[in-house]
């Protein structure tokens, strides 16, 4: 499996995001551009990244919060304040997803193992609101995927839903940190601009997470079935969306 840093810069920062795919397929393969958690691309996130990409896909992970962020211990506080900081800031989540995009793209497209009609994207908790936001913004995925998503509404009241492709949100019943009605209005959001979406809304024990190896507590919490199945979802989606 290759890890494949990928530098790039917005508003003279630098970023670095990274593509992840098995080398030993020779076959084009849909690209997956990854919007990670909030600890940004750290070991951790890799390793989300590795386990979507098998041997079926090419990830494409963006880094929303800075070069060597995720190599840098970080309290709960500090990783809730970075998140919040793109979060709270509409026009850098769309620039900086948008600039990782395109050169993520522009990369494996140069390296010849994506197959450019077959492009999807999806998020983990705050990464998934980063993706949804790009996604209502217009960028060109076929489909979406936002597991346990942390804002999954709009930012900024009022925001066009100018979705191009089908979403799945894959969510826990008992999440504390986006409870069902934060759900109800992205169902309602995407129904009133006719975007093809689905909820897998999972029973008691989901909380938030659940995707998460490094979640313990009683608000979010990994589940390895939860997670299994999720991906399993995951691929059954996008075999019909792509």
């Amino acid at each position: 499996m290759i890890e494949r840093k990928v530098p790039y810069q917005v508003g003279g920062r630098p970023f670095e995001g990274m593509i992840v795919y098995d080398d030993s397929m020779t076959a084009r393969r849909p690209a997956i551009f990854m919007q990670p958690d909030w600890k940004g691309v750290c070991a951790d996130t890799i390793g989300q990244a590795r386990a979507v990409a098998g041997k079926d896909y090419v990830v494409l992970m963006a880094d929303m919060f800075g070069t060597g962020y995720g190599g840098k211990p970080k309290t709960q506080d500090e990783l809730r304040a970075g998140m919040l900081a793109v979060h709270n800031d509409l026009p850098f989540t769309l620039s900086c997803g948008t600039a990782a995009y395109d050169v993520l793209m522009a990369e494996v497209q140069k390296l010849g193992i994506v197959d450019a009609d077959k492009k999807a994207a999806i998020g983990y908790c705050a990464g998934g609101g980063y993706t949804l936001e790009q996604a209502r913004a217009g960028a060109d995925f076929k489909a979406v995927v936002v597991f346990h998503v942390t804002n999954p509404n709009p930012v900024v009241a009022g925001t066009s839903c100018n979705i191009k492709g089908r979403v799945l949100a894959i969510h826990g019943r008992a999440d504390p940190v986006t409870p069902k009605p934060m759900m109800d209005a992205l169902e309602d959001e995407l129904t009133k601009a006719g975007v093809d979406w689905q909820v897998m809304m999972f029973g008691p024990p989901a909380v938030h997470s659940f995707c998460d190896p490094t979640a313990k507590g009683p608000a979010t919490q990994y589940d390895e079935k939860l997670c299994r199945k999720s991906y399993m979802l995951m691929r059954d989606f996008f075999t019909e969306a792509l």
